[in-house]
């Protein structure tokens, strides 16, 4: 039952937002009584600190599995956490979007957890890049905390925007942001290219 209500109510905090949808309305869908909600959930609030907290437990779980993989290089491990957030649009889209756009509702006391299971995703992320870059694979020059901070924001949004059967798969989309990650979008000495052949206009 607790998964249920938990199911149910990701569709409508989804689809209606926190503060717009009751506990009868949760409780409603699954067929139960509030005495059942209040069984397992001490509040709709805490109901919303689970959903939070299981959407960054599966995302630190497969960020472990990546990391953890002694023969990929910084680089490769790069791309494939990239791969792994954009594919989970597909499978978490609603509970990330609760996730970004709900969590305020949360008071200090629900978000202390929340927020260190953040923080230890973006550490484990910062510390990708020091690798990389003490092993030659990322410019020693960067400032790696900046970096992942970007590498977040471009990811996070695309929960926002990305359509999963679109013209562009996550496959593609993955390789279009590693690529500007890696290289970013100037020619290596920026001369000017012909659009149409791909060429130095000059």
């Amino acid at each position: 039952m607790k998964d249920k209500l938990r199911e149910a109510a990701i569709e409508l905090f989804e689809r209606k937002g926190f503060k717009e949808t009751s506990v009868q309305e949760i409780v409603e869908a699954v067929g139960a009584t509030k005495g059942a909600f209040y069984y397992y959930y001490k509040s709709k609030e805490e109901l919303l600190s689970d959903i939070c907290l299981s959407y960054m437990d599966d995302l630190l779980r497969q960020q472990e599995r990546i990391l953890e993989d002694a023969g990929a290089s910084c680089t490769e491990k790069l791309w494939e956490i990239v791969y792994m957030v954009i594919c989970n649009i597909r499978t978490r889209k609603k509970s990330a979007r609760i996730f970004f756009r709900e969590m305020r509702h949360l008071a200090d006391g629900h978000l202390e957890e929340i927020r260190a299971k953040r923080r230890l995703f973006r550490k484990r992320y910062e510390q990708l890049i020091r690798d990389g870059m003490a092993r030659g694979e990322f410019k020693a020059s960067l400032n790696a905390e900046m970096i992942t901070f970007g590498l977040l924001g471009i990811t996070n949004w695309s929960y926002y925007w990305f359509q999963p059967d679109g013209s562009i798969s996550e496959r593609e989309l993955t390789e279009i942001y590693v690529d500007f990650i890696l290289h970013g979008i100037r020619t290596p000495d920026g001369t000017e290219m012909n659009k149409e052949t791909d060429r130095p206009l000059n």
